[in-house]
């Protein structure tokens, strides 16, 4: 399989493309004009916060019971946090499902529109990338919609890797 080769025979640092102060984002956070940027693996996640995020991308509404089950049975949960003087806000999400062995899915990316474009949306990737590889996943695999497929290429991803073809069932 080259693709996964290709994507995991070098150093993490080197098979992700670099983001400024990303890896610094995870421990004290990164300062982006008034406001500091932070990460967690925390999955007590307000739902109500997190469907307000998923309303600011257009994101069609699911029951609430349904996204608090999706989080506790995921592998990963990373969100990331926009923290002014005492408040903060959630301003990006992403879970990962595994087999706890070789694979894992990677779903639910989502970056507040207020946020996009300044890097934010790689530096969660990266963060969800290399805490997989921390736990010796090396088969990572999503679905991105059309408007989003260039955004995870230049993150190292690729369509169909050597004509590998997905499958799905729908129920009638």
């Amino acid at each position: 399989m080259g693709f996964w080769k290709s994507l995991f025979s070098t150093s993490d640092a080197a098979a992700l493309p670099k983001t400024p102060d990303a890896d610094s984002q995870s421990a004290q956070g990164v300062m982006v004009g008034n406001s500091r940027i932070f990460f967690s693996t925390d999955r007590e996640i307000d739902l109500y916060e997190l469907e307000e995020l998923c309303d600011a991308v257009g994101w069609s509404r699911r029951p609430l019971r349904k996204v608090k089950k999706a989080i506790q049975h995921s592998f990963l949960v990373v969100s990331m946090w926009e923290q002014r003087g005492a408040s903060k806000r959630l301003v990006g999400f992403s879970r990962a499902t595994s087999d706890h062995a070789f694979n894992a899915t990677i779903w639910d990316v989502v970056i507040h529109p207020d946020f996009q474009s300044q890097g934010l949306g790689k530096a969660l990737m990266r963060q969800m990338i290399k805490k997989l590889r921390s736990e010796d996943i090396s088969n990572i695999t999503l679905f991105a919609d059309p408007q989003v497929v260039d955004f995870y290429r230049r993150l190292g991803f690729m369509q169909d890797p050597e004509g590998i073809k997905g499958m799905f069932w729908y129920p009638d």
